[in-house]
């Protein structure tokens, strides 16, 4: 990993472990994201987007064995996982230590493991999972590039990472699956 990376990924860092909103490339869109942990930083997302708090939001991890800490991990989600040929969120029962707004009124939480080099190394460093949510007003388009977000949004948040940023590669959303505890699985987006 270079210096610049390794400087931007502690400037994040900072922002994060004071409650911060960060602007942030993720291995899906860009997105907001903010301490899974912290019920202030998650609110504040729900008003930067304008949406609803009982509109959940997914959370990022950057290695599958941390996903037990924050919620019940049916048998077959790490299969899942290992076989998933693009970004997968996993709709997990039994969310725990995560910010009680974050958590779906099921007691349910989205979790992604994510590949993407920045946001893994991230939080491996940060050690607490990410929000991640699309950089828009809740009912508008997502955007699809940097260059796509609105400066409504840009100008709310606390920092904007310094990475990929000239990035025109197009990036799909996750496919999205709901598991249940008895091996129910749900396919919410493919």
């Amino acid at each position: 990993m270079n210096e610049k990376l390794k400087e931007e990924i502690q400037k994040t860092r900072e922002v994060l472990s004071k409650g911060g909103i960060i602007l942030y490339p993720t291995d899906t869109i860009w997105g907001l994201g903010c301490d899974a942990t912290n019920a202030e930083a998650v609110k504040r997302i729900y008003e930067i987007k304008k949406r609803a708090d009982n509109k959940s939001m997914l959370v990022l991890l950057d290695d599958a064995g941390k996903i037990a800490s924050y919620a019940d991990v049916p048998d077959i989600a790490l299969d899942l996982i290992e076989v998933a040929d693009k970004p997968l969120t996993i709709i997990y029962p039994g969310a725990k230590k995560l910010a009680s707004n974050l958590i779906a009124e099921d007691g349910t939480i989205g979790i992604r493991i994510t590949g993407e080099e920045f946001t893994k190394s991230l939080i491996s460093r940060f050690n607490t999972p990410l929000v991640s949510t699309s950089a828009n007003i809740s009912g508008k388009p997502s955007p699809r590039f940097f260059n796509e977000i609105s400066e409504e949004i840009c100008n709310a948040v606390d920092y904007i990472v310094d990475y990929r940023r000239n990035d025109h590669k197009p990036a799909s959303p996750s496919s999205i699956i709901k598991l249940g505890m008895g091996g129910e699985i749900q396919i919410i987006r493919k």
